[in-house]
């Protein structure tokens, strides 16, 4: 078995062997570590991407609209993933973004998840038939397996701001902040306790 560290020095440098600056070399070989460890199909996405993007030409957004397409061409998934989070502040206040026609976009997720943390919230992420909430870079949800998942180009690629809600009814947060209030009286008498007989001190 391949350790998360070989994995990821590999992937970054068959991604600068491919063409791309070392700068995205390095974002892709952490992140094809991290969804290996979520047990998502990077490297067979990656080396498939990879052999396909080398001597290309490619393309990510040159700014972040409601709406992206390229004219008969296809999104880069590093350009983009890269530019999303150039433009966190951009997703923030768009709220809800489409991207047509991306390449390999597994590969995308990973930067997805780091904007939902770098925004500090919630996710959606749909790619075709497929659903994903990310969840602040701390997991990934889908509606379907997606282990040996290989998508070499979605049609569609919708990303959406989760405004941020408890998960829980306001009636039951009443009820244990009432338990939680019957520690006030104990705390109290600890800090009576602490502070009996304080006065002056005598210097005579």
């Amino acid at each position: 078995m391949r350790s998360s560290s070989e994995i990821e020095t590999i992937s970054k440098r068959a991604t600068k062997a491919a063409g791309f600056p070392w700068g995205i070399a390095e974002e892709v070989g952490k992140n094809i570590k991290n969804l290996e460890l979520l047990s998502i199909a990077g490297i067979e996405n990656l080396n498939l991407y990879l052999h396909l993007a080398k001597g290309r030409i490619l393309y990510g957004p040159k700014k972040i609209l409601n709406q992206n397409k390229l004219d008969g061409k296809s999104f880069c998934p590093f350009y983009t993933g890269s530019a999303l989070l150039d433009s966190a502040n951009k997703v923030l206040e768009i709220k809800k973004l489409t991207f047509h026609l991306v390449d390999f976009p597994i590969l995308l997720i990973p930067f997805i998840n780091r904007l939902s943390y770098k925004i500090g919230k919630k996710i959606n992420l749909r790619i075709d038939n497929y659903n994903f909430v990310l969840n602040l870079n701390q997991f990934v949800s889908s509606n379907k397996d997606i282990s040996k998942v290989i998508i070499e180009n979605a049609k569609l690629v919708e990303i959406e701001v989760i405004e941020n809600e408890d998960s829980f009814e306001t009636s039951t947060w009443n009820k244990l902040y009432e338990l939680s209030s019957e520690t006030f009286v104990e705390e109290n008498e600890r800090l009576k306790a602490i502070g009996a007989g304080a006065g002056l001190v005598d210097n005579d």
